[in-house]
């Protein structure tokens, strides 16, 4: 995705520490010593400026020198661990890459060679902001336990963290989402502890992908920084995707294109706005083997209580929608809506549904008067493409290539 470029403030002031020059005292009294034959020595800038507090944690450390070249460039911060750059193909201009912890001093450690091939190291010292309380990742979605790690194209990237965020723009930066086959897609937040990914367009069957949560000393907010780093990779199964119809009474599921299976469907009666089978793209969250469904805002001896086991589910929404085992709707399956909701199926199309269907699936239902809602269970595809972007800080771009 595309990254917003960061412009190191004191750049333009940069701290010139020269090792020394011939006849006269060095710039860095800490550091430095002459030059046989009073030749001038490589002059090295480094950005922070030597002593330099309260350096924001995304704040690059760039080192430049002049007249000479740059061997090795070391950033140590203790505990905190080091930061790791980049060299330019010259070799004289040094950039950390990642983020810096906060409440930490930073020791850098800068080798220089002038053109006699005379080493000098240079040191520098500066500290990062201090930090009142960190934020973490408290949910990844897919996952190993719930999802499972092989799921189908429509599965989006959910993250939940422990603490609202209200630095969008620096926590988005730095969630890198990789794969090995590039696709459109971006992040999108739906309250301050959720940011969630999809695709513009479904994830191609069998891709790859990792998603890089380089959020250790991130800002998340006034004095809030990321506490660790943390990655997902997870795979792409094949393209399969069902549709239904709550008019034509039947689902078609087609796997890679082609048509793999055709079930008689009940969906929900109507009557009252409960009752309506919700119509959108919905996405498999669960599989169930056995649910206990009971009748939602009605209790027992009230009219319309019901409380039944059934079998073989599939979930679909978060207001109790499943595609499920129903003996005793047979009849009605493929002529009439006769349920309370849920799509009904035979215990034979059950059984295979349940077994044939990866977390992530698209289940597309149609015909009811009722829409989906995108915050109900997983229904990130019922906003098109501009609406996703509208809650989205860094707009579109291209995944990450994932070697």
């Amino acid at each position: 995705m595309g990254r917003v470029a960061y412009r190191p403030a004191g750049l333009l002031a940069m701290a010139l520490l020269t090792a020394c020059s011939a006849g006269g005292p060095a710039v860095d009294p800490d550091k430095g010593a002459a030059m046989a034959g009073g030749a001038r020595s490589v002059s090295v800038g480094v950005s922070p400026a030597n002593k330099t507090a309260n350096v924001p944690t995304d704040q690059p450390v760039v080192v430049s020198a002049q007249g000479g070249t740059l061997k090795s460039v070391r950033i140590d911060g203790g505990k905190s661990g080091s930061l790791k750059g980049v060299l330019s193909a010259d070799a004289t201009r040094w950039r950390s890459l990642g983020t810096a912890r906060p409440n930490t001093e930073y020791t850098i450690t800068a080798v220089s060679v002038d053109g006699s091939g005379k080493q000098t190291e240079t040191t520098s010292k500066f500290s990062t902001v201090k930090a009142n309380k960190a934020f973490d990742i408290e949910s990844i979605t897919p996952n190993k336990e719930i999802t499972g790690l092989t799921v189908g194209v429509g599965m989006p990237v959910m993250i939940a963290f422990d603490q609202p965020v209200t630095d969008r723009v620096s926590v988005e930066r730095n969630l890198i989402v990789r794969s090995s086959k590039p696709v459109e897609g971006a992040w999108h937040w739906f309250d301050d502890q959720h940011v969630d990914f999809r695709p513009r367009k479904y994830w191609p069957a069998h891709t790859k992908v990792r998603v890089e949560a380089k959020l250790a000393g991130v800002r998340g907010g006034a004095g809030m920084y990321g506490k660790r780093d943390v990655k997902l990779d997870f795979k792409i199964g094949r393209e399969q995707i069902t549709k239904g119809s709550m008019k034509t009474h039947v689902l078609t599921v087609r796997r890679d294109g082609k048509k793999i299976r055709t079930m008689p469907m009940s969906a929900g009666k109507g009557g009252v706005w409960k009752y309506h089978t919700t119509s959108g793209i919905h996405l498999a969250m669960s599989r169930e083997p056995v649910t206990v469904m009971t009748s939602p805002g009605v209790g027992p001896g009230q009219s319309g209580y019901y409380r039944t086991t059934t079998y073989n589910n599939v979930r679909i929404s978060n207001s109790g929608e499943y595609v499920h085992s129903a003996p005793w709707s047979v009849g009605s399956q493929g002529n009439a809506n006769v349920s309370h909701g849920c799509v009904n199926v035979s215990p034979e199309n059950a059984r295979w549904f349940i077994k044939n269907t990866l977390i992530g699936d698209p289940i597309v239902l149609t015909g009811s008067p009722r829409p989906l809602e995108p915050t109900n269970g997983w229904g990130h595809w019922q906003e098109n493409w501009k609406q996703w972007l509208q809650w989205s800080s860094l707009k579109d771009g291209p995944t990450n290539s994932l070697v």
